[in-house]
């Protein structure tokens, strides 16, 4: 397979959420069926052999990706929602994202000892829904395998911030300097 260049399909939108910032816009990438399918399948080719038996994706962009890769790597999907979007008794971790803070939750029973898990997410910036999906999955005593997203703010050092909890890979599409 020839490699995808993802990057010429995600849209610099400037001054969005605020003045100063260039959001990242992803939508192009999943509107092209060949990119979107590459993208998925460079994901879960990337982790075929790691025994992944679930991934976990958080609310929302974080459902776009971790649903099929899950699909493409015969693992059930765990979705990571923001609070009070769960109905049954819940795990609930913190964080701090780019704008502000935050939390997520999963279900108590979403994971066990002995689930393999990957978590897959659209981007990562400043890390803390990585490391709180990642707090998560430690809280139903699964096995955290490696994180994958599809772009990659480096200039924000999420590497640096997730490697303060976690030494798991980190894989990225596309890497934003």
């Amino acid at each position: 397979m020839a490699i995808m260049d993802y990057e010429r399909l995600v849209a610099d939108i400037p001054d969005y959420p605020e003045p100063g910032v260039i959001f990242k816009d992803i939508t192009p990438l999943l509107a092209d069926n060949q990119a979107f399918t590459a993208a998925i399948d460079d994901i879960a080719n990337h982790f075929m052999k790691a025994g992944i038996t679930k991934v976990v994706g958080a609310e929302a962009r974080g459902f776009l990706i971790g649903a099929p890769v899950a699909y493409k790597l015969g693992a059930g999907f765990v979705p990571a929602r923001k609070p009070g979007k769960l109905p049954r008794e819940v795990y609930s971790e913190q964080y701090s994202l780019e704008y502000g803070n935050d939390a997520l939750e999963i279900h108590k029973d979403a994971l066990c000892p002995g689930d393999r898990v990957l978590i897959a997410d659209d981007l990562v910036a400043t890390a803390g829904t990585a490391v709180a999906s990642a707090k998560l999955i430690e809280k139903c005593g699964a096995e955290l395998v490696g994180f994958a997203f599809l772009m990659e703010l480096s200039f924000l050092n999420p590497r640096d911030v997730i490697g303060e909890f976690f030494d798991q890979e980190i894989y990225t599409l596309v890497q934003v300097g």
